[in-house]
C-alpha cells in the first residue's frame, strides 16, 4: 500500500475511532466524499489497522460462573455484572439476580428456608409473583430487635411468602440468648421446634454472609460479652445465620454457638439447594470460608467478587465445598 495512501487511511481512522468525529465532519476536514471515508474506515479494518472488540459482560460473567463451579464443587453459579462496587449496588445486582434464579427454580411442595439481611432484602424485593402449591417459606434464624434496624426478618419472609402465595412460617426470637440452658428451654416450646423443624426440612435454603465488624448489625445488637466479641473479632472471617466461622469455614465460638437460635450450619449441608447470596470485595474472605466449610451448593455474586474468590483459592488454599 502507498504510504500516502496508508496516511490518509490512519488520519481518518483517529479521527473517527479515537476523536469521535462522523464521517460527514471528517468528509469537510479532510476535503473528501463522505464515501470516500467509508471507504477507508472500511479499509482500515479489512488491513487490520483497525481491530474492534466488544466487551460482553455477559461472557464474562458466564466464564467466570463456570470457573467458580469447577474450582469450589458448586451445583450452580450465577455471577452477575455490576458496573460499579458500591456495596448498596452490589446488593441490588445480586439480589436481582437471586430473586431470577429462585424464581426459575422453585416448584411446588418446596419449603424454602430463608435468612435476613440487606443483601436478603434485595432478593425479597425483587422477586416476582409465582404461585406455589403446597409449598411454604421459613424463617432460619433468630433476628434482632435494635432501634436501628429498618428492615425487620419478618417482613423479608412475608415478601417471600407474597410472591409464591404461601404461608409464612416467622421466628419471633432473638438471634443469640444469654446462656444455652435458656436456648433449650425457649426451643423445648413446640411451636418454636415445629419453625425451627420446618427450617431443618426446608429443601431450599437462601442465605447471605455477615461480616464481624463495627457496622454488623448482630455485632450492633448487644447480645454479645465482651468476651465473645474479643473471640469473633479475632477468629472468625463472617457469619451465617448467626453463626460464625473462621477463615476455614469452621465454627469458631463453641460457646456463642450454643447460645444461636436457628438452623445449624451442618444442616445446610444437607440441602438440595443451599443458595449463597454475598458480594463485595469486603466480603470475599467470609465467602471463601463459607465455601471450604461446604455451607451452599449454589453462589450467586458479582464479577470483581467471583476474580477475587478464584485467584484466591489459586493462591495455594483449597477449597473442600
Amino acid at each position: 500500500m502507498e504510504d500516502e495512501k496508508l496516511r490518509k487511511i490512519i488520519e481518518v481512522a483517529k479521527l473517527y475511532y479515537q476523536l469521535d468525529y462522523n464521517q460527514n465532519q471528517i468528509a469537510q476536514m479532510l476535503g473528501l466524499s463522505r464515501p470516500t471515508v467509508s471507504r477507508l474506515l472500511q479499509q482500515a479494518k479489512t488491513e487490520g489497522i483497525v481491530k474492534i472488540h466488544i466487551a460482553d459482560p455477559s461472557e464474562d460473567c458466564e466464564a467466570l460462573a463456570g470457573t467458580l463451579r469447577e474450582k469450589f464443587h458448586l451445583k450452580k453459579a450465577v455471577v452477575a455484572f455490576v458496573p460499579t462496587y458500591d456495596d448498596e449496588i452490589v446488593k441490588k445486582f445480586i439480589g436481582e439476580a437471586a430473586a431470577h434464579y429462585l424464581m426459575t427454580t422453585v416448584k411446588d411442595k418446596d419449603i424454602i428456608g430463608a435468612s435476613w439481611g440487606t443483601t436478603m432484602y434485595q432478593v425479597a424485593a425483587n422477586l416476582q409473583q409465582k404461585g406455589l402449591t403446597d409449598s411454604r417459606v421459613v424463617q432460619l434464624n433468630g433476628g434482632v430487635s435494635h432501634a436501628d434496624i429498618t428492615i425487620s426478618p419478618s417482613e423479608i419472609i412475608y415478601l417471600f411468602s407474597r410472591a409464591f402465595h404461601v404461608t409464612p412460617y416467622f421466628l419471633y426470637l432473638p438471634a443469640i440468648v444469654d446462656h444455652s440452658l435458656v436456648k433449650q428451654a425457649i426451643q423445648s416450646d413446640r411451636h418454636i421446634r415445629r419453625v425451627l423443624d420446618l427450617g431443618k426440612l426446608a429443601n431450599i435454603a437462601i442465605f447471605t454472609v455477615g461480616l464481624p465488624d463495627a457496622e454488623s448489625v448482630l455485632i450492633q445488637s448487644n447480645y454479645m460479652t465482651e468476651e465473645d466479641l474479643e473471640v469473633i473479632q479475632s477468629r472468625a472471617v463472617g457469619d451465617i445465620c448467626s453463626r460464625y466461622f473462621d477463615d476455614k469455614g469452621q465454627i469458631c465460638h463453641t460457646s456463642l454457638n450454643d447460645r444461636t437460635i436457628g438452623i445449624e450450619l451442618e444442616d445446610l449441608k444437607e440441602k438440595e439447594q443451599a443458595i449463597l447470596v454475598a458480594g463485595g470485595m469486603r466480603k470475599v474472605n467470609a465467602i471463601y470460608g463459607a465455601l471450604r466449610g461446604g455451607y451452599a451448593n449454589t453462589l450467586i455474586t458479582d464479577q470483581m467478587t467471583a476474580k477475587a474468590l478464584i485467584a484466591k483459592h489459586d493462591g495455594g488454599q483449597t477449597a473442600t465445598a
